[in-house]
């Protein structure tokens, strides 16, 4: 009876701790996002860097073209992004009015065929300034990731700079360092597993789909094709909201067929590589049930938005594997999984 009178005050006040950490966290997500993003691009070069250290290269020097790649390939995708973006944006108005004239066809022969459009809700929702406006959404991924980039790649910087001193750090830090090296390589090797193999199935899928679209003949397919490698981060629902503008792009430049071939070059894309590639070579090393992948998207969607979303199976991996190494939260990991 004592030790539940003990412990029902430890668990509001680690609810309490939980929720004001959650609430700084989403108030704080402008400046947590970039310094995520650098951990796991960090996490991604860290085998190169370790590459270059064995092959003699001096630590500071390896950092430096390693940074400095990533600067080149910043740089050269924002002025691709960035010129498409411009010539998209200077081509809404017009394809807007194509949509106005398409919307009211599909309603006026909906109304032919005995079905009351005026009295439907969907001609409150589906108007062409919110189908335009849900295609400047999804292309709202690229000023997240843009704006902040330069300090995106200073906090890159200094993560590779102190990786080679990291686990010495930990052996002063903890009692049990070996233990708790343990546990930090084990993190580190699933998140880097995980990263790097979701990195080239989405750069392949951007790539088929930015050749697929150039040869149906939609415009910005680079653009798109992007769009679906960035997306194809977030479990689940990224590849069906990547496919959303092109297929609305195609729809008001080429019309109906090309549209639906839009729709199919995603459909095959994506069952080949997300649904018997992906599973083939990462299988289920993830450790996370498909329920928690899905929640936990939802969550750090909540708490951090878009970039949150993309990086939410790598932070929940993150949090299982700290759970994990203590004995009275070890049964919440194992739920996870």
């Amino acid at each position: 009876m004592g030790d539940k009178v003990v412990n029902v005050p430890v668990i509001l006040i680690t609810a309490a701790v939980f929720v004001i950490i959650v609430a700084g966290m989403r108030a704080a997500a402008s400046i947590i996002n970039p310094f995520l993003i650098a951990v796991f691009l960090s996490s991604l070069c860290a085998p190169l860097l370790y590459w270059l250290q064995r092959r003699g290269v001096p630590n500071g020097l390896a950092v430096a073209a390693i940074v400095l790649g990533l600067l080149v390939v910043a740089l050269l995708l924002m002025i691709f992004t960035g010129r498409s973006l411009n010539t998209l944006a200077q081509q809404v108005p017009v394809y807007q009015e194509r949509l106005t004239e398409l919307i009211a066809q599909v309603f006026d022969r909906l109304n032919d065929l005995g079905l009351d459009m005026t009295l439907s809700p969907l001609t409150d929702y589906v108007t062409p300034g919110r189908v335009m406006s849900l295609v400047s959404y999804c292309l709202s991924i690229f000023r997240a990731l843009f704006t902040n980039m330069f300090l995106i790649l200073l906090f890159v910087l200094f993560i590779l700079l102190e990786t080679a001193g990291f686990p010495r750090k930990l052996q002063a830090a903890f009692p049990d360092p070996e233990g708790t090296l343990g546990h930090f390589k084990t993190m580190t090797a699933n998140v880097n597993r995980y990263m790097g193999f979701k990195a080239l199935f989405s750069l392949a899928t951007g790539v088929a789909l930015w050749i697929l679209l150039a040869l149906i003949g939609v415009e910005f397919a680079g653009t798109w094709g992007m769009l679906a490698f960035f997306l194809n981060f977030i479990p689940a629902i990224g590849s069906f909201i990547a496919a959303i503008p092109p297929i609305i792009w195609a729809l008001v430049q080429l019309g109906l067929p090309s549209a639906l071939f839009t729709l199919l070059a995603f459909l095959v894309v994506n069952i080949i590589v997300g649904n018997l590639l992906e599973p083939k070579f990462m299988g289920h090393r993830l450790g996370l049930s498909p329920l928690v992948v899905i929640l936990s998207m939802i969550f750090w969607g909540w708490v951090l938005g878009p970039i949150g979303m993309v990086l939410s199976v790598p932070l929940t991996m993150i949090g299982k594997i700290a759970l994990a190494t203590n004995e009275d939260t070890r049964w919440i990991a194992v739920m996870l999984e």
